[in-house]
């Protein structure tokens, strides 16, 4: 066969597949319904495969269907892409560009730093998801991720470039260390009420505790809340509800503002690492290389940024 055949019904199918429909597709592609329905015909003759399941009303994606799917988005991508470079420049950073990253983190600390960069380069057309999960960026079509977190193997289609680390400290509002008083040891800290991030079964995390260069340990206090959210942690520790453990870049503000206080700066930790990620396959493009290196040359400082308290007076 033919590459060019290969290629024969493809843009036709991911249209039905957006549409629901093969009668909305029509109207989209401006084929009427019975050509639609034909092209898919031959398309699924061609493969061997039924890539939809029909009802009176709507058509909806089987399980080879939505792997296919996947598939023909790509190459429509990748020649999408190529149209654009022929057309600005190879050096020039253009057309869509799919970005995944995680909810706080990347609302908080990243967004600031990349929408310049966005604005610069108006021939961008960004398309920014936000989760929490994990993307296989690939398989999912995503041009650039940031993942906080650790990852035993990656794929070798996964390019990444290591950001930095997290720092974890332990924190309260003043209000609570007036009433409570302030830990001055790991025993200390394990009267006090703790503020805790709860996984999505309700599993509280525990605290990590570091003494230096000896392994850092865990314990889990009895909790005073279990909270599903690194913000509403933040809320309840300057609401006075305990001590919280919270990465630095998330409370940095809220210690110069004194609505927080570091405790125990002597049992800081290493917390998880942040990778800037993308699909080997693509880094060549300009869109993808230009935001992998400001990303890069941004990031690493939202990371690394020294804890400021309030000064005397503030």
């Amino acid at each position: 066969m033919q590459p060019s055949e290969r290629l024969n019904g493809i843009g036709v199918f991911v249209a039905v597949a957006d549409a629901g429909s093969f009668t909305a597709a029509a109207e989209r592609l401006h084929l009427t319904a019975s050509a639609v329905g034909k092209a898919i015909g031959r398309l699924e003759a061609r493969l061997g495969k039924r890539l939809f399941a029909r009802s009176t009303r709507r058509v909806t994606l089987t399980d080879e269907g939505e792997a296919y799917l996947r598939v023909c988005r790509s190459v429509l991508g990748e020649l999408e892409e190529a149209e654009q470079v022929l057309l600005y420049g190879s050096d020039a950073p253009v057309g869509k560009l799919r970005i995944d990253l995680p909810v706080t983190f990347g609302r908080l600390k990243v967004m600031p730093v990349l929408l310049p960069f966005l604005v610069r380069h108006a021939d961008l057309r960004p398309v920014i998801s936000f989760t929490d999960r994990f993307v296989d960026i690939v398989d999912e079509g995503i041009d650039v991720g940031i993942r906080v977190g650790h990852q035993e193997v990656w794929p070798e289609a996964i390019g990444r470039a290591y950001l930095g680390k997290e720092r974890k400290v332990f924190c309260a509002s003043p209000d609570y260390l007036a009433a409570h008083g302030e830990p001055t040891d790991a025993m200390a800290l394990r009267t006090h009420s703790a503020v805790l991030y709860g996984k999505s079964d309700a599993t509280p995390a525990p605290w990590l505790i570091g003494y230096g260069t000896a392994p850092v340990e865990q314990f889990l206090p009895e909790a005073r809340l279990i909270l599903g959210n690194a913000e509403a942690q933040v809320d309840a520790a300057m609401a006075g509800a305990g001590v919280a453990q919270l990465p630095t870049w998330l409370i940095d503000e809220h210690l110069q503002r004194g609505e927080l206080r570091h405790v125990l700066p002597g049992f800081d930790i290493e917390g998880l690492p942040v990778h800037v990620t993308w699909p080997r396959s693509r880094r060549l493009l300009a869109k993808v290389d230009a935001t992998v290196t400001h990303l890069v040359n941004t990031v690493p400082g939202l990371l690394s940024r020294q804890l400021t308290q309030p000064t005397a007076g503030g």
